[in-house]
């Protein structure tokens, strides 16, 4: 726990010094043209969660129960494939792995399913005095079926017992979308369609602004939010966003919603830095190649002496974006750290930026979601 006040805005500080995942002490000299609320996105940062989250999510098999639209029952079966459940002990072991590298920044939801399991090797390692609290950065989701006011903090509880921590450095709404709470189910829904809350994010958002007025949370954020949503939260809200996660990718690069961020200081966090290699890949005739075996991306890494995923992480690095690759690879983890020893040129992040073909990997048109009055990607 600790005193509201100051500490509400992101602790740039701690970001700064103890995200670097080469450097857990000290200061790292930042680029003299990168605005102080834009250091977050120099530092790589692992997406533990997301990657342990999709593996024992529970909703891809509720989805395979759904015919449609994007929907397609082979795709879904490759997706059921792809997406196993990993065991509590390789979420500790990847947890392990992760900070023995110098992460500290995890990225944690409700919607994964994974936290306790997570706050398991949280607590071991702190009781342990091998870390200290105030070394971690961690951040949870609020999940789109607690979105009415009264379901904000008690959700916002559960994910704290569950990571076995007294605070957290940052609460995200996961999307801006509602469900309705039943019975806390994750994908409520009849008849093949998701059951659909009213609930305007602006009052979902208010709840959230008094987790930092009771010392819960350090800062507040969002996920998954356009423009148009974000300059209506704006307009009323007491706290300002810390961050917006959304999807990001040179075949995704979003630069209207980068520019808008960037001149508003909200902190851009890039999910999904490698095109979701996981998931099965678009049959569309124009689909692009997957995003790690492109031809130009893969050009500009045997020029580096470096892999594909790293030259992605590089990409949004130098562009002032927080990118969470994620990974329960040992191997991959330590190596997506390994970035800090090459640039791209002004010339090579042109051409990424050129391959955008404004391709979204993470499904949402699903179960009728993309009729949701608050659906954000309508002009997608």
């Amino acid at each position: 726990m600790f005193s509201p006040g100051s500490e509400n805005m992101v602790p740039l500080r701690c970001l700064y010094s103890y995200l670097h995942p080469l450097r857990s002490q000290g200061a790292m000299k930042s680029p003299a043209t990168t605005p102080s609320i834009m250091r977050w996105g120099c530092q790589a940062q692992l997406h533990f969660a997301q990657a342990l989250a999709v593996c024992s999510n529970p909703v891809v098999k509720e989805l395979s129960l759904t015919p449609g639209e994007e929907k397609d029952p082979a795709w879904l079966e490759e997706t059921d494939k792809k997406y196993k459940k990993c065991p509590p002990d390789a979420a500790q072991e990847a947890l392990q792995v992760a900070l023995d590298a110098g992460y500290r920044h995890f990225d944690c939801a409700y919607f994964y399913q994974n936290e306790a399991a997570i706050g398991a090797a949280f607590e071991k390692m702190l009781g342990e005095g091998r870390l200290k609290r105030d070394e971690l950065y961690v951040v949870s989701k609020l999940w789109n079926s607690f979105h009415a006011p009264q379901d904000v903090k008690p959700a916002f509880l559960k994910s704290l017992t569950m990571l076995k921590l007294d605070y957290l450095d940052l609460y995200l709404m996961h999307s801006p979308m509602g469900f309705l709470n039943i019975n806390e189910e994750l994908m409520p829904q009849k008849d093949g369609l998701l059951l659909q809350s009213d609930v305007d994010y602006v009052d979902t958002w208010r709840a959230m602004e008094k987790l930092v007025d009771e010392g819960l949370v350090k800062s507040v954020g969002v996920s998954n939010f356009n423009i148009s949503q974000l300059e209506r939260l704006l307009s009323v809200c007491r706290i300002k966003p810390a961050a917006n996660q959304v999807e990001l990718h040179p075949y995704l690069t979003q630069p209207k919603l980068v520019e808008y961020c960037r001149s508003k200081g909200i902190v851009l966090i890039a999910y999904s830095p490698f095109g979701c290699p996981a998931m099965p890949r678009p049959t569309g005739k124009n689909s692009p190649v997957p995003l790690l075996e492109n031809p130009t991306v893969n050009e500009i890494a045997q020029k580096h002496g470096k892999t594909s995923a790293q030259v992605l992480i590089c990409f949004h690095l130098q562009r002032g974006i927080a990118t969470i690759p994620k990974s329960i690879t040992p191997s991959h983890i330590v190596e997506n750290a390994e970035v800090y020893d090459f640039q791209l040129t002004h010339k090579e992040i042109q051409t990424l930026e050129g391959l955008n073909c404004n391709t979204r990997f993470i499904k949402w048109k699903l179960m009728g979601m993309d009729t949701h009055k608050h659906f954000p990607f309508g002009d997608q």
